[in-house]
C-alpha cells in the first residue's frame, strides 16, 4: 500500500494502519492472519493514489465553475493543458498561488482561467491540489473535466476529496462529517454546531477520554503478563476517579443529541387542538402567509400543514393538524389519527384552547395531553387564544386555573392569532424550551446518529467497568470492558473504522467535495 504503513501490536491485539505519520485505521482484533488479509484487502480501494478530478460548485449554469483536481500528478496534468500568459510552468511554481491563463485543448482554446497550486501535505485532502476557477458555462466545465480525463486524471466519486484528507490525517471522521453537516446547514444554529464539528471541537473531547483510559489499560494489561507475581500496576482508586468522570462526560454528550438533531433538522413542532380553535389562523401568522385554508366550517384542515420558520437563526417545524373531536367522516378520522402520530413525534406541541368552553373541559383537554406525553421528552405549551374577544379577567382566571401544571417543560400563553397580539412572547417561550441559550455558549451538541450510537454504547460499557470495579472483577474482564469502550470511542473519530461504514458516510457528501 503506496505511503501506508503497517504496525501490529500483539498486547492488546491491535493493528494500525498509519499514513503520513498519522494512524488513520485502529483494529482491536482477535483474528488469524487469513482473516487480517481479508480485512486489508476490502480497505484497498482506500488507498488509490490516482489522481481524482470533479466539479466543486453546485450543478448548473452561473458566473464562474470550480473545478477541483487531488493527486500527485495534479500539477503535472494541468500544466498540459493550460498556457500561461506569462509563459510559466505551473511545477515551478510556488504552493498556494494563483495564475491566469488559457486551458487548451490543441490548439483550441476552451477558456480563460486562473488557476489555484496547494501542495502536499499543505492542502485540503494533504495532497497536491489544483483548483480551476472557469466560465460557469456547461459546456466549458464538461470540456475541461474531458480534457483532465484524457491527460490521465479520473472522475472523483462522492466525497473522494474529503475521504482523502482524512485518510492523509487532515481531518478526523467526526470532523468529516462535520464538512457535510456544514454544507447542508441550513440555520444560524445548525451552521454553529456544525463548525464547532468540524474544528474538532468533538474530537478532541473523544480524543482526551480515549487517551487517559488507554494509559490504564496498558497497565492492566502489563499486570495480566505478571499475573503470577500479583503486582499492582493500574492505582484502582485512580482508576474509580476516571470512570465516574467519564461516565459523566458520556451522558452529557449523548443526552445533548436530543437538542442537537432537532437544531440540525428542524425542532419539529405540533399545533393541535379542538376544531376552530385557530390552529390553521395561528400557522399562518407564524409563517406570515396564507398557508393554510381559516375556515367558520369545522374539519377544514382534515390532514397536516408543515413548513419551518427561522426564530433568531433556529429552525422551526410547524405542524398545523386536523382538529380533535368525534366524528363519523372517515377522512376526518385519518386527520385526527395523524395528529395524534405529529403529537408523538413532535419536541414540543401547542394546545390552543378556547374560553368559550368550559373550564372543566379546559382542564381535562389540558391532562388529556400532558398523560398522552409524560413519558416522553415533549414539551407542552398551552395557548389561550382569541384573547381579544375576552375581558382581561376572564384571560386571568383561566391563567390561575392553570397555573398548577406549569412546569419547567410545560408553559401557558396568552394569545390573538388573528391580531398577532402576545406572538413574541410566543417565540421567547419556544427558544426558552429548547434551551436556544445551549447553542450559544455549549462547546458540543450532538447532532449525528452513528455518534449518539456509538457514545450510548461507550456509557453502557464504562457503566459495566465501574460496576466491576466495584466488585472487584479479574483484570481480563475489566480490560475486556474498557476494551469496548475505547472501541465505541475510537469509531466516532475513525481511529477504529471499516469500509463499510466509511463507504456509507462519505457515498452521503456531494460530488466535489
Amino acid at each position: 500500500m503506496n505511503g501506508y504503513i503497517l504496525l501490529w501490536c500483539s498486547k492488546p491485539t491491535r493493528i494500525f494502519i498509519y499514513s503520513n505519520h498519522v494512524a488513520v485505521f485502529e483494529f482491536f482484533i482477535l483474528l488469524n492472519s487469513n482473516q487480517i488479509s481479508l480485512i486489508l484487502g476490502q480497505i484497498n480501494f482506500m488507498f488509490d493514489n490516482s489522481t481524482i478530478v470533479a466539479i466543486s460548485t453546485p450543478p448548473g449554469i452561473g458566473a464562474i465553475a470550480v473545478i477541483r483536481m487531488s493527486g500527485e500528478d495534479a500539477v503535472n496534468i494541468c500544466d498540459t493543458v493550460f498556457s500561461s500568459n506569462s509563459n510559466k510552468t505551473l511545477g515551478l511554481q510556488s504552493a498556494n498561488t494563483l495564475h491566469y491563463g488559457k486551458i487548451r485543448e490543441g490548439e483550441t482554446v476552451i477558456d480563460e482561467v486562473v488557476v489555484g497550486i496547494f501542495k502536499a501535505p499543505h492542502s485540503y485532502t494533504g495532497e497536491n491540489v489544483v483548483e480551476i476557477s472557469c466560465h460557469g458555462s456547461l459546456y466549458i466545465q464538461k470540456k475541461i473535466l474531458e480534457v483532465l480525463v484524457q491527460q490521465g486524471a479520473r472522475l472523483a466519486h462522492p466525497g473522494e476529496f474529503t475521504l482523502r484528507a482524512f485518510l492523509n490525517g487532515k481531518l478526523d471522521l467526526s470532523q468529516a462529517e462535520g464538512v457535510a453537516d456544514l454544507i447542508s446547514s441550513s440555520s444560524k444554529a445548525a451552521h454553529r454546531v456544525a463548525i464547532n464539528q468540524m474544528r474538532g471541537g468533538i474530537s478532541e473531547e473523544i480524543k482526551g477520554l480515549r487517551g487517559q483510559l488507554l494509559n490504564f489499560i496498558s497497565l492492566i494489561e502489563l499486570e495480566l503478563d505478571f499475573s503470577e507475581e500479583d503486582v499492582e500496576f493500574a492505582n484502582r482508586s485512580d482508576l474509580r476517579i476516571l470512570v465516574s468522570k467519564i461516565g459523566r462526560l458520556l451522558k452529557i454528550l449523548k443526552d445533548s443529541f436530543y437538542l442537537g438533531n432537532a437544531i440540525k433538522n428542524g425542532i419539529p413542532v405540533a399545533i393541535v387542538g379542538k376544531t376552530n380553535s385557530g390552529k390553521s389562523t395561528l400557522l399562518n401568522l407564524l409563517l406570515k402567509e396564507d398557508k393554510a385554508i381559516v375556515s367558520d366550517i369545522a374539519g377544514t384542515t382534515r390532514d397536516f400543514i408543515e413548513d419551518i420558520i427561522s426564530i433568531d437563526g433556529i429552525h422551526f417545524r410547524f405542524i398545523d393538524t386536523a382538529g380533535i373531536r368525534h366524528t363519523t367522516d372517515k377522512i376526518e378520522q385519518l386527520g385526527i389519527e395523524r395528529t395524534f402520530q405529529k403529537i408523538s413525534q413532535a419536541a414540543i406541541v401547542l394546545l390552543l384552547v378556547d374560553l368559550d368552553d368550559e373550564q372543566q373541559t379546559i382542564v381535562q383537554s389540558v391532562k388529556s395531553l400532558k398523560k398522552q406525553i409524560e413519558h416522553s421528552e415533549t414539551h407542552l405549551v398551552v395557548i389561550i387564544n382569541k384573547i381579544d374577544l375576552y375581558p382581561v379577567n376572564e384571560v386571568d382566571k383561566i391563567i390561575r386555573l392553570l397555573e398548577p401544571m406549569v412546569t419547567n417543560s410545560n408553559r401557558v400563553v396568552t394569545l390573538s392569532a388573528k391580531f398577532g397580539n402576545n406572538l413574541e412572547v410566543l417565540e421567547k417561550t419556544l427558544k426558552e424550551l429548547i434551551h436556544a441559550d445551549q447553542i450559544e455558549q455549549s462547546d458540543i451538541l450532538i447532532t449525528n446518529t452513528r455518534h449518539f450510537e456509538a457514545l450510548t454504547k461507550s456509557y453502557e460499557a464504562i457503566q459495566r467497568v465501574a460496576a466491576g470495579l466495584e466488585s472487584n472483577i479479574p483484570e481480563d474482564l475489566l480490560a475486556q470492558d474498557i476494551r469496548e469502550v475505547l472501541h465505541y470511542l475510537g469509531e466516532i473519530t475513525g481511529e477504529i473504522t471499516n469500509d463499510e461504514i466509511l463507504g456509507n458516510i462519505f457515498s452521503k457528501f456531494c460530488i466535489g467535495k
